[in-house]
């Protein structure tokens, strides 16, 4: 499959304003069967400067800087990818006592794992409805996982473009929220079962719900396995529609573009992503 996507963004303000440094997170996590077949990174007005290099969770963070004022900032990425498709369940779960729930990484890669594992929202009324879920899967690990990403899918889903995720109890309690709120859930679902999981920010092709805005998933480590993709607003695993832009243990730190700006000027966001 060939994708071809466009995400603008432009930010305005009603008075002249110094930019600070900017991080963009907007381009493209490589995988095994996805490639990167051209990339373009447009910004206006003309930086003096762009970093491009890897943060510490493996992500590409592109560092911009500006030396003159500006009453607006436009950035607008534009890549092509070829995805192909593959079997999300082609694994074998080793040492086999990964296949239940709950279980202890090898310590070989528990320790490189810490930042994926840590309770973070994991309420006991978040672990208990885990467990309740785990319990209907016979304590299975990937029929845990599938099982989980099913209930999630029920909730009501609600268009929510700003603001950060809401905590993974609040989400469970009202049954409803955006993309980002169901994958904080499943994420700390996953960790008070002792699976290290992670959040994604990217794109996902197919679901005209997602196609104009940024989507977010799940991604848990498994051993045998790697990490594999969970979408629960889906409620799928993740296969070739998805591309991934960025990974990481705190959802926070996924903004695809952030940064300051010294001023007495107020700013308005416009935001445009388009499959092409």
């Amino acid at each position: 499959m060939h994708l071809h996507v466009r995400h603008e963004s432009e930010y305005t303000y009603n008075y002249p304003v110094a930019l600070g440094p900017q991080t963009l997170y907007l381009y493209p996590r490589a995988y095994p069967y996805q490639r990167l077949l051209a990339y373009e990174l447009t910004i206006d007005p003309l930086p003096s400067r762009i970093v491009r290099n890897i943060d510490v969770e493996g992500n590409v963070q592109q560092l911009v800087y500006f030396n003159h004022p500006t009453r607006h900032l436009s950035v607008t990425a534009e890549m092509e990818l070829q995805s192909d498709e593959f079997n999300s369940f082609d694994f074998v779960l080793f040492p086999f006592d990964t296949q239940r729930v709950p279980f202890h990484y090898p310590k070989s890669v528990e320790d490189l794992l810490q930042p994926y594992l840590q309770q973070v929202g994991v309420s006991e009324k978040v672990r208990k409805w885990a467990e309740e879920i785990a319990l209907g899967a016979d304590w299975q690990t990937t029929a845990f996982l599938m099982a989980l990403n099913q209930t999630i899918r029920e909730f009501t889903y609600e268009v929510r473009e700003l603001g950060a995720p809401f905590p993974p109890e609040q989400t469970l309690t009202l049954c409803k929220g955006s993309c980002r709120d169901y994958t904080t859930l499943f994420i700390a679902a996953c960790r008070s079962l002792g699976i290290a999981a992670r959040f994604v920010s990217g794109y996902l092709l197919g679901n005209p719900q997602q196609e104009h805005q940024l989507h977010a998933w799940a991604e848990v480590y498994l051993p045998g396995a790697g990490w594999r993709g969970f979408d629960p607003t889906e409620g799928s695993v993740v296969v070739n529609r998805h591309i991934f832009l960025t990974s990481t243990a705190k959802p926070e730190l996924a903004a695809p573009i952030s940064g300051t700006y010294s001023g007495r000027a107020t700013s308005t966001l416009r935001s445009d992503l388009t499959f092409l």
